[in-house]
């Protein structure tokens, strides 16, 4: 197919002065790779962060909280005849329990967004081993259901989840935990509550997540032992761990359960705002480090088009002499940049997944980061090459609007 007069000139001027164009395609290059490459670093980080936060943070919490006392409790207890006023709130003395908790269960297993539910106890206590001691808390847990909200199988050292669940007294420890201790697996570990409840469980297996805060102080246990150590019915439940099939919709879903069941709610966004506020800084740095670099390619593109159209007044003149109208010079110098931003963005992807992939190849070996972690999503590229596009547009368009204002008149008489 046959090119269209203005792209053949526009292709002319392009090839000659190709040390020019060269150099403004490599500008939006370079931006869109620093666009794709810094946009990869930064969402390989903040998926690597939020699955750390998820790895110990379910999407929703339900639980039961301290309330103050207030009138509308004693109109409850007292009636309304009356006007029942308190002049001194407190807090109300209970045990947080979250009453009928198998009715709220069932309620909630309907919900279509709900893929797993762990209702729990959770409490504090002293995991000691002969006269070795340590602060630390148990949860009881229906150990299945928590290893497919938190994967605690792929942080398993030794042992398996299963083995808790088959033995009734057994018990999995974090690494921290079983080194301040001497504990390995097969050994006994005791466990004493604040009201001076002793059990002894055998440690059926040994995680490691790499948060200290979890591989030191976390053991887990069936329900049913830690409702014993705290000398609780088999009904007694503290929370109710929730993880839904789109976690960043844990807010909206967190308020139709909280509607349902009248217990509180907390997100896991809600749990976690510091690392959400983190997330957002990065973003904004990254974005605006990309920004100007994209703005800098882009005033590349319009001093090498200012310096072709002054080179070329007069061409530009004897173009519109013989019947070239404004639009259609209009057309030919943003069709210049479009090539430019073209060529820039084909390399720019190129060198953008290029460098991802050789950055992603840093070994850092902390903790569970083997590598840098980095992020290759097809959003990155399509946006990079869209930015660079519209960034040649832009700064084409101001120098073709100025040529196409050229008076053919005056310039030929000079």
């Amino acid at each position: 197919m046959k090119a269209g007069i203005n792209t053949q000139i526009a292709f002319t001027y392009l090839v000659s002065r190709r040390k020019q164009t060269a150099l403004a395609a490599l500008g939006i290059t370079f931006g869109i790779s620093m666009f794709i490459f810094m946009n990869s670093l930064i969402s390989g980080n903040n998926d690597y962060f939020e699955k750390v936060t998820l790895s110990s943070t379910p999407h929703i919490r339900l639980y039961s909280e301290n309330q103050m006392s207030s009138h509308a409790m004693l109109n409850n207890y007292l009636g309304t005849d009356k006007i029942n006023l308190i002049s001194n709130p407190k807090l109300v003395n209970a045990d947080n329990r979250i009453y009928n908790p198998n009715s709220i269960l069932h309620a909630i297993k309907g919900h279509k967004e709900i893929i797993a539910i762990s209702p729990q106890v959770t409490a504090n206590v002293i995991c000691s081993n002969a006269s070795i001691q340590k602060n630390g808390n148990v949860a009881g847990v229906d150990i299945i259901e928590q290893d497919k909200m938190f994967d605690i199988t792929s942080t398993m050292i030794t042992g398996t989840v299963e083995e808790l669940q088959n033995t009734p007294d057994g018990s999995l420890i974090g690494n921290g935990m079983a080194k301040d201790l001497n504990l390995s697996k097969g050994d006994n570990i005791t466990l004493t509550a604040s009201n001076g409840t002793v059990r002894r469980l055998r440690i059926t297996g040994i995680f490691q997540t790499t948060i200290k805060s979890i591989d030191n102080t976390r053991c887990y246990t069936n329900v049913s032992i830690a409702q014993q150590l705290l000398k609780k019915d088999r009904s007694y439940i503290t929370d109710i761990y929730i993880n839904i099939k789109n976690y960043t919709n844990a807010p909206a879903v967190g308020k139709q359960l909280e509607a349902l069941i009248g217990y509180q709610v907390e997100d896991w966004q809600s749990a976690n705002e510091q690392s959400i506020a983190a997330r957002m800084i990065r973003d904004v740095i990254a974005n605006s480090v990309v920004i100007t670099i994209l703005i800098v390619a882009g005033f590349g593109i319009y001093n090498i088009l200012n310096m072709t159209i002054y080179e070329k007044i007069k061409e530009i003149a004897i173009l519109k002499a013989t019947g070239f109208s404004g639009k259609h010079v209009v057309a030919i110098f943003i069709q210049q940049a479009l090539f430019i931003g073209f060529i820039g963005g084909i390399l720019g992807i190129g060198l953008g997944w290029l460098i991802s992939l050789v950055v992603s190849k840093f070994y850092i070996g902390l903790g569970n980061v083997l590598y840098l972690p980095i992020a290759f999503h097809l959003k990155h590229y399509l946006q990079g090459f869209s930015f660079g596009i519209i960034t040649a547009f832009f700064a084409g368009y101001i120098p073709a609007r100025k040529a196409s204002q050229v008076d053919p008149v005056s310039i030929i008489r000079g």
